[in-house]
């Protein structure tokens, strides 16, 4: 089902607060990670031909818009987000022409494309970084170029400006000897930070966003867009230069100070994000732009998607995957379902009466949640808490996100050696953590990768269980630029799409109710049974119709909590389960018994 025969939501239904209803608010987000969708070519890499020949799998589970991750002109040091020319497509990818074809042929099946934006920093062999290497050219203030701190050699440990560290490992700062200066990377040091307190920056990056949306696309997922505004005291200086009034913090386990409280949520965020509405979207009809939004609260949410302040659509917020970590990332902790539960809870209530919410247990930047807080062991625990969590999500209020190959149930990677993993934020963290800073052992460091790295999301779609899943031919001369999961030969496509009890046929019901039930769409959520242990309940209400969903995150037998048991009344009756990750007639008979089989899920009409 897509966008030709997906139901129109009445104004009589709040949605985010805007009137008429935006046409997302019962859609579906499909995210594909271009180098490992589709091969089309033999080279190994995932390219927009491939998107292309998909896109009738893609109308057939139901989705509504495709988010690319980029497939930009870039030297690919971190896959692509570190992009050198704007307006041209990378040849691992293709051409512009294919990016007309695809747009052309998804927008025939009722798909719309929303593309990745990366303005909070370039590539280092982008043409704006190259001449802003030269302080006498127009471009010398586009990016964050600081001195050597006074009286020490350029170049050298401790000459950096402050003492930020990157994300990605070691120092925030790079020095260039061409310029004699450093610039700021939060993350890779061929991702230098565009400076946008300079207009002449913002200027050209709406000018680029224009030229994208005139060409046909339907709108932007922004990356770590949150970022683009850095605290500055009232000289204009970073916290932690010489003379700043503002402290940088405290020195961390790695060596370095923490960049985030003063590069998330700036004091000009808003500003800039209402200018962006202004320059590119307003006048414009049937786009969606979503923020990835680090840093950012829940209540702050609520005032970034609230259309009254005309912003963005809608964020991704990450407390919630947050909830089994500690500290550092690579710090993990036993997954508890009371800290998720209280997570979400906090995003749906902060934006009960206006703004909007994202709803993702995945992408690319996260592991397989099947197997980071499901149980990928065996086929029939797998899928089971595959449909768990895919219920769990879907039920929220909020736009779902389906991350290539959740819709299957693909698991991660289980890689077990370093040299197995391509990522540069694991690869780079390993050698921080473990062999320079030493503040982690191997065996920690390589078990956090295996749960939470993010390769884990980045092998290639498992389409059949031929030698290279699909994703390449079988014969092709070049193996896939990153190793294939051998579990391919049980979970694929292949196996599952003509399979009305597979994660994907359960995936696809997931879709159908959040086009044409209203309440699934845009009801009101609340809360039930908040101390469970194991489940997690809540009910949607739209008008008169509610709608209870129980779903027991563990692999134990759960009893139903008292306040969900009082709803329940007198029990239930199969007419009354829209959807279970067993079958209703288990539901029932689970529901009669007061207790949740493992991973048992079910959703009631009361």
């Amino acid at each position: 089902m897509t966008d030709f025969n997906r139901s129109v939501l009445p104004d009589a239904v709040r949605s985010n607060g805007a009137t008429p209803n935006p046409w997302w608010a019962n859609a579906v987000v499909y995210q594909i990670y271009p180098r490992s969708f589709q091969d089309t070519n033999g080279d190994g890499i995932g390219d927009l031909k491939g998107i292309t020949s998909r896109l009738d799998y893609l109308a057939d589970l139901g989705v509504d818009v495709l988010w690319l991750s980029p497939v930009y002109r870039s030297p690919q040091d971190d896959n692509g987000y570190d992009i050198s020319d704007y307006q041209d497509i990378d040849p691992l990818f293709g051409t512009l022409e294919d990016m007309d074809e695809l747009l052309a042929e998804a927008h025939r099946r009722g798909l719309k494309i929303v593309m990745d934006l990366v303005v909070n920093h370039t590539s280092d062999e982008h043409a704006w970084f190259q001449a802003s290497r030269d302080k006498d050219d127009p471009h010398a203030d586009w990016y964050w170029w600081r001195p050597a701190r006074p009286g020490h050699e350029p170049g050298t440990p401790g000459a950096e400006p402050n003492r930020w560290g990157s994300y990605f490992g070691g120092s925030a700062w790079q020095y260039d000897p061409k310029r004699g200066e450093y610039y700021l990377h939060q993350f890779s040091r061929k991702q230098p930070d565009l400076n946008w307190e300079n207009p002449e920056v913002r200027k050209a990056v709406y000018r680029m966003m224009n030229w994208w949306m005139d060409r046909g696309i339907d709108g932007f997922r922004m990356d770590v867009i949150t970022l683009i505004s850095k605290h500055l005291d009232s000289h204009g200086r970073l916290p932690g230069e010489v003379g700043s009034e503002l402290s940088e913090g405290e020195i961390g386990e790695e060596g370095y100070t923490n960049a985030s409280p003063f590069c998330s949520d700036g004091p000009r965020l808003d500003e800039f994000l209402a200018e962006m509405r202004r320059e590119v979207f307003e006048g414009r009809e049937g786009y969606m732009n979503v923020g990835e939004a680090p840093g950012i609260t829940p209540e702050r949410n609520e005032f970034i998607t609230n259309p009254a302040h005309k912003e963005l659509d809608m964020l991704f917020l990450f407390d919630h995957v947050g909830v089994d970590q500690e500290g550092s990332k690579w710090n993990t902790v036993p997954f508890e379902v009371r800290n998720l539960r209280a997570r979400l809870a906090d995003q749906q209530e902060a934006v009960r009466n206006a703004g909007w919410a994202s709803l993702f247990f995945c992408n690319h930047d996260q592991p397989r949640v099947v197997s980071r807080w499901g149980d990928d062991s065996d086929r029939e625990s797998r899928e089971l808490s595959a449909k768990a969590f895919g219920m769990l999500l879907h039920m929220h209020r909020g736009t779902p996100y389906i991350y290539e190959g959740e819709e299957l149930g693909m698991t991660n990677a289980h890689f077990t050696k370093l040299d197995q993993y391509r990522d540069l934020e694991a690869i780079n963290a390993y050698r921080q953590r473990v062999e320079e800073a030493r503040c982690q052992s191997p065996e920690s460091m390589m078990a956090a990768l295996a749960l939470i790295g993010r390769d884990n999301s980045r092998t290639p779609m498992q389409w059949d269980a031929s030698r290279y899943a699909g994703f390449t031919a079988a014969d092709a001369a070049t193996e896939p630029w990153i190793g294939v999961n051998p579990n391919h030969v049980e979970i694929n496509a292949a196996e599952e799409f003509d399979d009305p009890d597979s994660v994907y046929g359960f995936y696809k019901k997931l879709i159908a109710m959040r086009h044409g039930n209203a309440t699934v769409a845009t009801g009101e959520w609340n809360l039930v049974a908040a101390d469970s242990e194991q489940v997690y309940s809540f009910t949607r209400t739209g008008g008169d119709d509610t709608i209870l969903v129980m779903v027991n995150l563990t692999g134990r037998t759960a009893r139903v909590p008292a306040e969900v048991a009082r709803l329940l009344g007198n029990g239930v009756s199969e007419s009354q389960v829209l959807l279970s990750t067993y079958d209703a007639v288990h539901g029932v008979k689970s529901i009669a018994r007061g207790e949740l089989a493992r991973w048992e899920g079910v959703v009631i009409q009361l």
